[in-house]
């Protein structure tokens, strides 16, 4: 089987590339860094931003008829691959816009998914809360149906990118007599509505902060507290208390890309493409068999985690059935990239803890920074144990565990 790109891709992976050396400029790269602070965007990236819209590349195999490119699939996650190498920057809709265009209205999807893909609206994710950081099961934010309108009160945690977020994609309890996984419900909230309150939560990257290529080196997350917050009515999606398949359908969308592939897998060609520089330390370590023979392992565990995306791409490029797919690569991919940490870490000894800023750090200490980030990519967006089920009872049909 033939596992390779076509020659019309790999042209279209050297245009974009092309296109990022010329446009992507540090100007352009400082004010993007300085908006994911929440300081705001600049003229340089939102210019950059109108820019790479009048391609349609920011959501190449999205409907045309909402600003999307109606290209194939695998087309866009070269476009997204090379823009996530050389930027930082995610593709697509972002959080929520795919679970809009499966749920939503056709007013919602209107109104959300062209501004989506343009950036001029931006969504964070309302689902982990204090005691219930990846057992969804637990929410107890709520949302009272009163009239045309909800009422919202209660309180989020570790929501990353509320501090530029234009909305958030909120799961709250409709049904306050509901248990589990029942009774929840999606509300698309604008931020900074009356009664709603932001507060940040600076991570351990902040000081110091983490170098660009850093896997989850954002400098802060936040609290988002809901105190009798006033939303209409229509900014529910999907049925009320239809929210947990609305989330994991927009879950398992949204795990599926390159980005998701490559937060598991850049930290094996960091120190690939380190170990191939000039200097004594990596002269030895190329000499060392034990060496070699781990990163080997780790290259070919990297393989494993981009032939399960591009298994998942092909399945939602030829129309198939997507269940349990995004769940297995949530499981494999993160803990690979764990492994991975903890052999650098090995291999470099007490270099591995040097971070940016010390005069004898390698890479600006990506690879300590790393280090800290690593167990986040086994929590976020689900953890792996909560995977592992999705893949038993969805993907094998397996029973539910006795109680």
């Amino acid at each position: 089987m033939n596992f390779l790109f076509t020659d019309e891709e790999e042209q279209l992976r050297a245009t974009v590339r092309a296109f990022l050396l010329e446009h992507f400029t540090e100007e352009v790269r400082a004010e993007n860094m300085a908006g994911k602070r929440g300081e705001g965007w600049g003229p340089a990236i939102r210019k950059f931003f109108d820019t790479v819209n009048d391609k349609r590349w920011f959501a190449w195999s999205w409907p045309t008829e909402f600003g999307g490119g109606g290209g194939n699939r695998t087309a866009q996650f070269v476009i997204e691959e090379e823009f996530y190498r050389y930027t930082g920057i995610t593709l697509g809709g972002g959080t929520g816009a795919p679970a809009i265009l499966s749920f939503g209205t056709e007013a919602q999807k209107k109104e959300f998914v062209p501004g989506a893909i343009k950036r001029e609206i931006i969504f964070c994710q309302g689902y982990s809360e204090p005691g219930c950081g990846t057992d969804l099961a637990g929410i107890r934010c709520r949302a009272k149906r009163v009239g045309d309108k909800y009422i919202i009160t209660g309180q989020k945690i570790y929501t990353t990118n509320a501090q530029n977020a234009t909305h958030i994609f909120l799961m709250c309890r409709t049904d306050p007599d509901s248990v589990r996984h029942r009774g929840l419900s999606i509300l698309l909230v604008p931020m900074g509505m009356p009664g709603m309150t932001v507060r940040p939560l600076w991570t351990v990257q902040n000081d110091p902060p983490a170098p660009f290529g850093t896997t989850y080196g954002e400098e802060r997350t936040n609290e988002v507290f809901f105190d009798d917050v006033e939303v209409p009515a229509s900014c529910l999606l999907g049925e009320e208390g239809g929210g947990w398949e609305v989330a994991r359908r927009g879950l398992n969308l949204d795990r599926v890309g390159a980005w998701r592939y490559l937060i598991s897998v850049m930290r094996d060609e960091d120190i690939v493409n380190w170990l191939h520089g000039d200097g004594e330390l990596q002269d030895s370590l190329r000499e060392d068999a034990q060496v070699r023979d781990k990163v080997a392992e780790m290259w070919t565990e990297a393989e494993v985690c981009r032939l399960m995306t591009m298994r998942s791409i092909s399945i939602e490029q030829h129309g198939g059935k997507f269940t349990y797919e995004g769940s297995a690569e949530k499981v494999f991919a993160p803990e690979h990239s764990v492994r991975t940490t903890e052999a650098i870490s090995q291999i470099l000894g007490p270099y591995a803890q040097l971070m940016q800023g010390s005069p004898d750090a390698i890479e600006k200490g990506v690879f300590a920074h790393n280090i800290l980030g690593a167990y986040q990519s086994t929590i976020n967006h689900g953890s792996v144990q909560v995977m592992r089920d999705q893949v038993a009872r969805i993907g094998l049909g397996l029973p539910r565990a006795a109680k």
